[in-house]
């Protein structure tokens, strides 16, 4: 089976067909995924939940995903709960938990501490968020909530606005529409558009990339609406966050403008972009990605022990 034993760090380690083959897995998982039926698919494999960084969705839905499926979880959610606080390097935190678990799962906030970790580890690592670099696996949920709601991928007018610079969700996800769609939108403000070498390598597989600071001018034209939160953390200079903090909100009045069916997404948490006005609308589906990240997260799990083909 392709997928056993496999690391999951960014979405350069999968091909379209890998991507395929998860959704129409995620899709299977469906009956699972509320517990009726039970599922004993994992019955007697462990995760491990490495989160050198706070989460809510993605820890909660992969232990979800391992319970629904049969399997157990162990872990931890703050380096103060762990040896972390005493010195430990990732490396030997790696090697002791590779002991305990058959898949490890890691968020932690450097950029490319997952593809180290991957290079130590001796079980199948997936990465769950490192730093600004990329959130694979919340991609896939993404491409996975596009294809539900819109039947397909490709040919889409999909917008993506907020924090560009510093939001690994959207780095992420930009590459991988990218091998889909033949133009993107990005909307920022000026000191968060999406880093030059990721425009450089979309521009270089042919997309068209068109930037803006002005949501309003391109609304209209959109399927898709991928809405970020700027992310106060991420920034070196307070000062600097507060200039952009509110550069955007969603709300009845700009969703007026768009098209009937465009559809609002958004990775969460949200703080004031999407104005709660908007949840009641037929275009609002962030909770539905919640949903969606278990589906996505049981498949994965499931291809990567071997338990499905």
């Amino acid at each position: 089976m392709p997928f056993k034993g496999r690391d999951i760090v960014t979405l350069d380690d999968l091909t379209n067909e890998d991507i395929d083959k998860i959704l129409s897995t995620a899709k299977k998982m469906e009956k699972y995924a509320r517990g009726d039926p039970p599922s004993n698919l994992l019955a007697g494999k462990i995760l491990a939940t490495l989160f050198f960084e706070p989460s809510t969705r993605t820890r909660l839905s992969f232990e979800s995903a391992m319970h629904r499926l049969g399997g157990s979880v162990i872990g931890f959610t703050s380096t103060e709960s762990s040896s972390v606080a005493k010195g430990e390097t990732l490396a030997d935190t790696i090697r002791t938990v590779e002991n305990y678990a058959d898949v490890i799962v890691l968020r932690h906030p450097k950029m490319g501490a997952a593809r180290a970790a991957a290079e130590v580890a001796r079980v199948p690592l997936i990465n769950a968020g490192d730093g600004s670099g990329q959130h694979p696996t919340q991609t896939l949920l993404d491409l996975y909530t596009i294809k539900e709601s819109k039947g397909r991928l490709s040919n889409l007018n999909i917008a993506l606005l907020g924090d560009l610079k510093y939001g690994r969700t959207v780095h992420s996800l930009s590459l991988a529409l990218g091998r889909f769609n033949k133009k993107l939108y990005f909307i920022s403000p000026e000191t968060l558009r999406m880093p030059t070498e990721i425009i450089n390598d979309l521009k270089e597989a042919g997309v068209e990339i068109i930037e803006t600071t002005n949501l309003e001018e391109v609304i209209g034209e959109l399927d898709v609406l991928y809405v970020t939160r700027i992310q106060k953390e991420r920034f070196p200079d307070i000062t600097e966050y507060e200039k952009v903090e509110d550069a955007y909100r969603i709300d009845k009045e700009i969703l007026s403008k768009a098209k009937s069916d465009l559809i609002v997404m958004h990775p969460l948490p949200r703080v004031k972009e999407i104005s709660y006005e908007v949840d009641s609308l037929p275009n609002a589906i962030y909770f539905k990605q919640v949903f969606n990240g278990l589906l996505v997260r049981m498949a994965l799990l499931a291809l990567i022990l071997g338990v499905v083909e």
